[in-house]
């Protein structure tokens, strides 16, 4: 790999880098300095991607809540969690957890949780019980609904 980019094959290669997927603002800084690009060069290259529509935490923020719900099955909770974890103001977390219904939301919720608890071999069921809630924890739903579909499905 090349050492030294001048700021047009950057921006060039860092279009590509955002017309392939949606990135948010830190990945493509974080891309840009492993390109030895300065502060100013950086923020003159993310003008120019704001400015083309090539970024746009937005369209970031909404496609990745709906994909991380619908391929990864990810709760609101996690969800909300990576969006922080990447810098995305609350306003745009808020914007982009609107594009998961609610109907779709309990209907992912209840068919991962059922089909979670039917995998589950553990034969003492306080701890089949656990391993189910930890499991529906950790993907990021919100625990009274984890709580209330484990009383209603364990015996």
């Amino acid at each position: 790999m090349k050492e030294v980019f001048s700021i047009k094959e950057a921006t060039q290669k860092i279009e590509f880098f955002c017309a392939y997927q949606e990135r948010c603002h830190d990945e493509v800084i974080t891309k840009l300095r492993s390109m030895k690009m300065n502060s100013e060069e950086i923020d003159g290259i993310v003008v120019n991607l704001i400015h083309n529509n090539f970024l746009n935490e937005e369209r970031f923020a909404c496609s990745f809540a709906r994909g991380k719900h619908r391929i990864k099955h990810w709760g609101k909770i996690r969800i909300i969690n990576e969006l922080k974890f990447r810098n995305i103001s609350q306003t745009l977390i808020n914007t982009a957890l609107k594009e998961i219904t609610n109907e779709e939301y309990l209907n992912t919720f209840n068919t991962l949780s059922e089909r979670h608890w039917e995998t589950i071999t553990e034969k003492n069921v306080l701890k089949k019980r656990k391993k189910f809630c930890d499991y529906m924890l950790r993907r990021g739903f919100e625990s009274n609904l984890v709580y209330d579909k484990v009383k209603e499905i364990a015996p």
